[in-house]
């Protein structure tokens, strides 16, 4: 277990405990001097062996307090698998055209709605689940939700569209969505099997607006080994589903995510299962500063007791 600070420079004030040491013991130095000017030694030396520890229990006591409070003020954590808190999860799903295609079983959007519905149904329920679908702009099917079968039977409802491919448009509205509730990590899972080429804003720019809003988004390319035929454009021209891979790895790389790509109704509900498992038990920084600052507390208890309590430990 490796322990990090978040506020390295706070440790700096140890460097201040030496100084208060070398101040208490020329303090005490010079009440000695002025106690043997005016006792006798032999007294001196037998109320020094009696009282010497007990004299010093309560500037300890206060040095390790100090101690433990510039601990906790530079924040000490370490790295923990968390569920606690649970995520804002944002699915981002391609409703366009090229969605039809019928190499997955009955559909890509179908076998899509099916595969998300299952993980949906498997979520912790500490997660919020809410659901975009993108085309020639973006809409929200579910808004926010921690209630699974809302956003279950919102996915359901989903129609196969005609339009182009917004997928910008689509993750700006995906960060907004899980940007709506605070103190939750915030993720997206945006599923695409073609190429941005509509909407207003750019996957540049929307990557840009993501990062600035601590949004992470993993990517899944949905496509086959071989081309898929769409139709003959007006000139009859064969047109195929094309998935831009490079643009999808750019979103998840630069956002901390992972890119994926399926290949059939089966990878691609494996590769979802496995999306779902690992931002359920992301690793997280954890602080321990709760603790040192406990036992701060206790500790001024105690050298209230020794002090002024009944027996009066240190004198």
């Amino acid at each position: 277990m490796q322990i990090e600070f978040e506020f390295v420079n706070v440790l700096l004030l140890f460097l201040v405990i030496p100084l208060i040491v070398l101040v208490y013991r020329r303090y005490n130095s010079k009440n000695k001097e002025s106690i043997l000017k005016f006792s006798s030694l032999k007294i001196i030396k037998k109320s020094t062996k009696e009282n010497i520890f007990r004299k010093h229990i309560p500037f300890v006591i206060t040095v390790t307090i100090l101690g433990l409070i510039i601990i906790a003020l530079a924040n000490p954590q370490i790295m923990t698998q968390s569920t606690e808190k649970g995520i804002n999860l944002s699915i981002v799903l391609d409703g366009s055209e090229s969605m039809a295609a019928t190499d997955y079983k009955p559909t890509r959007l179908e076998s899509a709605k099916k595969s998300i519905i299952s993980i949906v149904s498997k979520m912790n329920s500490q997660n919020n689940v809410g659901v975009v679908l993108f085309e020639t702009g973006a809409t929200t099917i579910s808004y926010m939700t921690p209630i699974k079968e809302k956003t279950t039977n919102s996915i359901i409802s989903i129609n196969q569209g005609q339009g182009s491919t917004a997928i910008g448009d689509g993750i700006v509205l995906g960060t907004d969505m899980v940007s709506s509730i605070p103190d939750k990590k915030r993720v997206i899972i945006l599923l695409s099997d073609g190429i941005h080429n509509s909407g207003y804003v750019t996957p540049t720019e929307a990557i840009t607006y993501a990062k600035n809003n601590n949004v992470q988004i993993h990517t899944v390319g949905i496509g086959s080994e071989k081309p898929v035929f769409l139709r003959n454009d007006i000139y009859n021209n064969p047109q195929y589903a094309e998935l831009d891979e490079k643009t999808l790895q750019q979103i998840s790389q630069q956002t901390g995510g992972n890119y994926f790509k399926s290949l059939n109704s089966e990878t691609l509900e494996d590769i979802l299962f496995t999306i779902n498992s690992n931002i359920e038990y992301e690793w997280e920084h954890s602080t321990l500063a709760h603790w040192f600052i406990g036992a701060s507390v206790m500790l001024l208890i105690v050298e209230i007791f020794i002090i002024y309590g009944r027996y009066k430990i240190a004198v």
